[in-house]
Formats: C-alpha cells, structure tokens, sequence
C-alpha cells in the first residue's frame, strides 16, 4: 500500500492499541492476532482478508521511522489535507494546504511564529525531496511508496517474514490395549502396536499383570511447532493359565499330596514353569493350604527374582474302596483326640 492511501487506515485500531503502545506492545497484540487469523489456521476468506490488515498494520509501526511518518500523515490529514494522485500514478498534495505541512515542523512556509525551516539541495538542512518523501513520493517528483516497497501483493512470500513463530504444542496422550498370553507375562515380551498410522515395536517387561498400564513415553500423538510427542498409555490383560497364578514376582502353583505324605513329610517332585523338574521340602504333618518353596524360580525381573510356590493340597480317592475305608478309620484311631479337637474347632 502506498503511504498516500495511510490516511484512510487506522493501523492501531487495526491491532487493538492505543497511539501511544510501546513496540512490545504492537508487537505482542501482532502475534495474538496472526494466532487467531493466520491462513494456516482460519482458513476463511474473512480471516485471510484480516490476516493481511493485522499484517499491513504490523508492518508500519513495527517500525520507527515508518511510524513516524504514518503519524504525521494521519494528523496532516486530520488537518483538512488531501492528498491527490498524479498522471501516470505521481502523487500530489493541494498546495494550498502547504501551510500546514510546514507548520509539522515548527513554523509555516512564511509565516511569522516559531521557527522557521531551511530548505536547501546541497546537504546543508533538509530539502524539499526528504520533505515530500515522508508522504509517499519518493522525492518532490517521485512515484510510489516508501522505498518503493508496496503492500498490495499478499501472497506467501510478503507476509511470510512477519508470521510469528507458533507456540510449541505438546502431542496428545493416547490409549490403547494389548493381550498378552501367561507366558508373554512372565518372561516380558516384544509386542508390536500402532499409533498415529505408524507401526513400532516395544519391549513388554516381564511380571506384568492383568489390568496393568504401562507408560510408553513419547508414543502418543506427535507433537507440533516443536512440542514433545505425547505418550501412550497401554491397558495389559493377561490370559490365565491352568496351573499357575502371580503373586507379585512369585509363580503359584497347586501342590497335591497324599494323606501318607502330609503324615510323614518328605521330598516332593513336580515341574516348574519351564517344565524342568524342581523338589518341593514338606514337613511331617503338613496340612492343606500350606506354601512351600522353592527359591528362584519364579519371575525374573531387572529387580528381583521370585520363587515358585507350592500350595499343598491333601488329596484322597475318589471312590476309595473297602480296605481305603478300613484303613482311614484305623489312622483316625491312631490320631487320639485329634479328631475330636477338629470337631470342636468346625463347632466353634
């Protein structure tokens, strides 16, 4: 925009500040303004005609010297005076406002009060070019806007040096679930997911729980302007497995027994989670519900190691025959008052 058309423009209206805002001020109302209008975001023909207002407006008095001479036209022609264009697109001015040109700079053309002005061409005081200049001629004969620059042409490359630099903004979290086999459980597994389009891999760690969620930083929506991505949050359930349960880091597991073995103790085989054989410890006179151990060989975690447990269960047959019968009245003999003593704590 040439500056002859300044006069028709209310540049600190266009922004929202006041004719005495600092240049922090104008700058910081610019940035709010190109947030809220800018092309990229308001994509409506309203918003871009406003985006090239704020940027028009910002362009100006963003800069001093400009400023300056936006004010002095805005209160030149507050004064009555218009400005006229020439034949081939020279600007004029009606001379018989000069008075009042003069008068911005102290005194008038001829008149008697104030200072008077000096005007000369060889460099000693201002000359008639600098004076016509600030009002968009480029010189007492010019053509054109201040240093020929226009504003006309809104296209990307005008405005893209005044596009303020966006607000980083952090990625959204993400939610997500995942169904891991027991074993995947136990040992930790690699897993492959989705999110945002793109596949990645991440290392489940083992000892995970059912209903568990685990924390994948970073692998949530990405961010943009610079933000940091968000993160995932990812739901884990676990298949049961037949025989064994997780306590914490220990594998649990039924341990049958007979009568006898409960009686007298002794060593007890089974198979452990990976199938190998592993030798349980009873007491004599071990009863139903009681944990034995055997360390190590439970969940293996970067922390800690657990152990596996064997929780005794006395088994008798199902369908016992006669010497079965016979010979469980016998031991019940044998025990004395033990019998009673349960029958007063079932009674209790």
């Amino acid at each position: 925009m040439a500056e002859n058309e300044w006069l028709n423009k209310d540049f600190y209206k266009t922004l929202g500040v006041s004719k005495d805002a600092t240049e922090s001020e104008i700058t910081k109302a610019y940035r709010k303004l190109a947030r809220k209008y800018h092309p990229d975001i308001n994509k409506t023909k309203e918003g871009e005609e406003k985006f090239k207002d704020i940027s028009e407006a910002y362009d100006v008095l963003k800069d001093k010297e400009s400023r300056e001479r936006y004010d002095a036209i805005r209160q030149f022609g507050a004064g009555g005076a218009r400005f006229a264009g020439g034949a081939g697109g020279a600007g004029g001015f009606d001379a018989s406002n000069l008075n009042d040109i003069f008068s911005m700079f102290g005194g008038g053309a001829g008149g008697n009060g104030g200072s008077h002005i000096r005007f000369s061409t060889n460099g000693g005081g201002a000359g008639f070019d600098d004076i016509f200049s600030m009002f968009g001629n480029g010189g007492a004969g010019g053509y054109g806007g201040y240093g020929g620059h226009g504003y006309e042409d809104y296209g990307d490359g005008a405005y893209a040096g005044y596009r303020p630099t966006p607000a980083p903004e952090d990625g959204a979290d993400l939610n997500s679930k995942i169904t891991l086999t027991f074993r995947q459980a136990v040992k930790g597994a690699t897993v492959s997911l989705k999110a945002a389009g793109k596949q990645f891999k991440t290392r489940i760690p083992a000892g995970v729980k059912n209903g568990q969620k685990i924390k994948l930083a970073g692998k949530g929506k990405p961010g943009v302007h610079g933000g940091k991505n968000g993160d995932m949050y990812l739901t884990i359930t676990v298949t049961p497995d037949s025989k064994f349960t997780m306590d914490g880091v220990d594998l649990v597991m039924d341990l049958p027994i007979t009568v006898g073995q409960a009686v007298d103790g002794g060593k007890i085989d089974a198979k452990d989670f990976d199938g190998e054989t592993v030798t349980f410890k009873l007491h004599a006179g071990t009863s139903s519900g009681v944990e034995v151990r055997v360390k190590g060989k439970g969940v293996k975690t970067k922390r800690e190691t657990g152990d596996l447990v064997g929780r005794v269960q006395i088994r008798v047959p199902e369908h016992p025959g006669v010497g079965e019968k016979h010979a469980a009245k016998e031991f019940d003999k044998a025990c004395g008052d033990f019998v009673d003593k349960l029958a007063e704590e079932r009674e209790a």
